[in-house]
């Protein structure tokens, strides 16, 4: 899976460790900053990471931030982007299975590097479910971003 991953100054120490653990399960990841722990603002990283799923060049994404509900929040305003801060692997997993959420947002303030491993694997791991009632609901996401 291609993954696009960014964080702000908040997030870029666990950025790196996160970078590693994703290439560690296979799968290929582009950084889309920031680069150094200078001061950024997370919607500038929110537009490049969405843009990285909107326009197909990465399948999901990843945000670090202080708190992650900055970037979730960013990242939401994005048509077709489904965001969600996980601080527990079954809100991972299950964000992915029910509500085919394409960007987890994580806090490194909130979670140390052993969590943010095991956040990624279950995130990564996760398929959208076939259930009819799941796929029913994500299409009424989708009709309330045609409405925006």
């Amino acid at each position: 899976m291609r993954i696009v991953i960014g964080s702000d100054h908040a997030g870029f120490p666990l950025k790196a460790t996160i970078i590693d653990h994703i290439v560690s399960l296979g799968h290929e990841v582009h950084d889309a900053g920031s680069y150094d722990p200078s001061p950024v603002d997370f919607p500038d990283i929110a537009k490049t990471v969405t843009s990285s799923i909107i326009d197909g060049k990465a399948d999901r994404g990843l945000m670090v931030c202080g708190t992650g509900v900055g970037a979730s929040i960013a990242a939401n305003k994005v048509k077709g982007i489904r965001a969600a801060v996980c601080h527990d692997v079954h809100s991972a997993h299950q964000s992915v299975e029910h509500d085919d959420v394409n960007v987890m947002c994580i806090g490194a303030q909130i979670v140390g590097a052993w969590l943010a491993k095991d956040l990624v694997a279950a995130y990564l791991a996760a398929e959208f479910s076939t259930d009819e009632d799941f796929r029913r609901r994500v299409r009424k996401l989708a009709e309330m971003d045609e409405q925006r």
